[in-house]
């Protein structure tokens, strides 16, 4: 491949909704700070809704600013649901340390949060800096 073909990627994206948690700066000892969040996102029937925990680097200029927006809500203890889309889904194995499954091995989930299409907190629709730009 030449220098001057554009790079070329496998793009794996998943939608859905669920709840915004754990909204924080992560400073690792080697790289650059980055915005971090939990998302519980809802699946299977409403009458049995089941969650998948994801987590998210935030990812893109637009998703983080609406993060930081609704960071205030979150660490009140409202219930921010979202629309999202992420991306570069992978698992990462690691060993719970505490509670009934200390020294068993989990899976935790990761992703980049590339997009928040909408957002409600306790129910109420909110406008994102993302919706008002469009």
């Amino acid at each position: 491949m030449s220098t001057n073909e554009a790079q070329k990627y496998f793009d794996l994206h998943t939608t859905g909704i669920g709840y915004l948690n754990r909204v924080r700066e992560v400073t690792p000892q080697e790289g650059s700070p980055f915005l971090s969040v939990t998302i519980a996102a809802l699946r299977g029937s409403v009458d049995n809704v089941q969650y998948t925990h994801f987590e998210c680097r935030v990812s893109g200029k637009p998703a983080q600013e609406i993060v930081r927006e609704l960071k205030p809500a979150v660490e009140d203890k409202a219930k921010v649901l979202i629309g999202f889309t992420l991306s570069d889904l992978y698992g990462e194995a690691f060993t719970f340390k505490n509670g009934d499954k200390a020294g068993e091995t989990g899976v935790s989930l990761k992703a980049r949060l590339l997009r928040i299409a909408w957002a409600k907190v306790d129910g109420e629709p909110v406008q994102t800096a993302q919706e008002s730009a469009t």
